[in-house]
């Protein structure tokens, strides 16, 4: 296929049958080439396009830049436990400080005294803030998180990732996200 403008910029939103994103943080896109693919396999319908289009020399097509997928997939209830999930979880900022500078993580209970690694003990910290507290108690350090860590739902971490809207949101994406968009009355 031969492309006019290099479509590399041009991802396509996701949508389940529900016509919901995927996920909001991270948001679900597709490359073009995806897209399409999925298409030809006939898993999605294309809601809406870009103005560009790819061509070969029996076929031609604009780009999707919305698909959504025609068999409903039924997201987890809860995510994975991992270091961004946890600083999605803390909205990117330390539970101590409230910086969101060099962030890392911080056991609650340190390993030491018996703490685990787990939704419920592992908290957002900065750097400072967590040398600061290093093998201490929270009473002991003085330190206590701003929220009480815990186990969220794949609902929680998507409500946290809609405050951090990506740095690109194209037009026709703008009525299957809930960001702050204007309303019209």
């Amino acid at each position: 296929m031969t492309i006019a403008a290099s479509p590399d910029g041009m991802p396509a939103l996701v949508l389940n049958a529900d016509y919901r994103p995927l996920s909001y943080y991270p948001l679900s896109l597709w490359s073009w080439q995806d897209a399409i693919k999925a298409v030809f396999l006939d898993r999605v319908n294309i809601v809406a396009e870009y103005e560009h289009q790819v061509s070969s020399p029996s076929f031609s097509m604009r780009l999707p830049s919305v698909i959504c997928l025609k068999t409903y997939v039924k997201p987890s209830r809860y995510p994975a436990f991992t270091r961004f999930n946890v600083f999605l979880r803390d909205r990117f900022q330390c539970q101590y400080c409230g910086t969101r500078e060099d962030l890392t993580f911080d056991h609650v209970i340190p390993r030491r005294s018996g703490g685990v690694t787990s939704w419920e003990n592992v908290v957002a910290a900065c750097s400072p803030c967590n040398l600061k507290k290093g093998g201490l108690m929270p009473a002991r350090a003085k330190m206590w998180p701003q929220q009480k860590p815990f186990r969220p739902t794949v609902h929680d971490l998507h409500n946290n990732g809609r405050l951090f809207p990506p740095n690109h949101l194209h037009e026709s994406w703008m009525d299957y996200l809930y960001w702050d968009v204007e309303l019209e009355p």
